[in-house]
């Protein structure tokens, strides 16, 4: 029994969420999927727990599995160790950790020493490159 008080007391809201439609299309749907799932039950074909058997899977697997990879250099092994990206990554790792502690050390110097090197190993690849463009 509730006491009559001046106060109001705010109580929590109730959801109640009815359904406004009846969709037939899917209740036909759901009722065709069910009758079939039953007669394929009754067939054989369907583990109850609605699992294909499998000795009546298919042998071959999913056409589109690996498809966006097969053909893209990701997957494809480099061909020498100048192409491997993990070389690359860790070239540059090498070079900013070695030009942030060369500038601390010697200042504005290391950017000169960076530059000379950059460009004996330029020099260098062009040569090797050259080297190999006669052979052919």
């Amino acid at each position: 029994m509730k006491f009559p008080s001046i106060f109001r007391v705010n109580q929590p809201q109730k959801f109640n969420l009815s359904p406004r439609h009846y969709d037939p299309v899917k209740e036909e749907i759901e009722e065709r999927t069910s009758r079939i799932k039953r007669e394929l039950e009754e067939q054989g074909v369907l583990n109850p727990e609605g699992n294909r058997r499998s000795d009546d899977m298919p042998r071959h697997g999913s056409s589109i599995r690996g498809a966006f990879t097969q053909g893209s250099p990701i997957r494809r092994k480099p061909s020498s160790i100048l192409e491997s990206a993990g070389l690359l990554r860790l070239v540059i790792l090498l070079f900013l950790i070695g030009g942030f502690g060369g500038y601390i050390y010697l200042g504005p110097d290391i950017l000169y020493y960076f530059l000379y090197i950059g460009g004996g190993a330029a020099l260098l690849v062009g040569l090797f490159r050259l080297k190999n463009v006669g052979k052919k």
